[in-house]
C-alpha cells in the first residue's frame, strides 16, 4: 500500500496496480515495484508502514479502522484501541434502547463468545459420538450389551465435553476466554489448557 503526500498531507492511497498522474506528468505502475523508496519519496509518494501495536486478534476482538499521517519523512497507519467482543449474551436492542422481539414475541438474544464457544464444542462431542451412535440404538432395541470398551470413551467424551463446558464458563473475561484456547509448546508437548477430547483407542 502506498500514499500520496502533497503539501505534508495524505491525499491518495494508491494501490500500486496501475500508473499515476502527477501535474503534467504520468508515471507507469511500475514505479511502485523498481524503484526505490527514495526515488518513490522524491515525487511524494511513500510506502504505507503499519503499526501493529494495537492490533488483537479478531476472533476475540474488535479492531478500530487504521488512521493514516504522515511525519517524520514516513507515512503511517496506526489501530487505535481494540474492543474486546462481549463474552456475555445480552438482549438485543434498537437504537433507542427498546429490546428487539422475534415474531413470536420472545427476546432476540445477542450471542457472546462463551455462548459460540460452547456449541463449537458440543458440536464436536455429537460428532465424535455420531459414528459410534448405532452401538446405543442397537442395544436399547434389542436389549443386547454395548461393548464396554465403547461405552467407557463415549462416557469420557461426554465428561470432557462438560468439563470444556465448565472452564468456558468460568473465564472471567475475554482474555481468559481466549487463553483456554491457545495452543503453546513446552519441552516438545504442544497443548492448550481446555485440553483435547478422548482418542478411541
Amino acid at each position: 500500500m502506498f500514499a500520496l503526500v502533497e503539501d505534508g498531507n495524505i491525499t491518495q492511497m494508491p494501490k500500486g496496480n496501475k500508473g499515476i498522474t502527477l501535474g503534467d506528468n504520468q508515471y507507469p505502475a511500475s514505479i511502485y515495484t523498481l524503484w526505490t523508496e527514495a526515488e518513490r519519496n522524491a515525487i511524494g509518494i511513500y510506502t504505507v508502514q503499519i503499526d501493529t501495536t494495537n492490533r488483537k486478534d479478531e476472533e476475540w476482538y474488535i479492531n478500530t479502522n487504521i488512521t493514516y499521517a504522515f511525519g517524520s519523512g514516513k507515512v503511517t497507519g496506526t489501530y487505535g484501541t481494540a474492543t474486546a467482543k462481549a463474552i456475555a449474551d445480552s438482549d438485543a436492542v434498537d437504537d433507542e434502547g427498546n429490546k428487539l422481539k422475534d415474531e413470536n414475541g420472545n427476546q432476540i438474544i445477542n450471542e457472546g463468545l462463551k455462548t459460540v464457544k460452547k456449541r463449537i464444542i458440543d458440536n464436536q462431542c455429537a460428532g465424535l459420538l455420531a459414528p459410534s451412535d448405532w452401538m446405543v440404538i442397537r442395544a436399547t432395541e434389542t436389549g443386547g450389551t454395548m461393548d464396554s470398551g465403547w461405552k467407557t470413551w463415549r462416557a469420557s467424551v461426554r465428561t470432557k465435553c462438560n468439563s470444556m463446558q465448565t472452564q468456558i464458563d468460568n473465564a472471567s473475561d475475554v482474555d481468559a476466554l481466549a487463553a483456554l484456547f491457545t495452543y503453546t509448546t513446552t519441552d516438545g508437548v504442544t497443548s492448550r489448557p481446555l485440553g483435547e477430547f478422548p482418542v478411541k483407542a
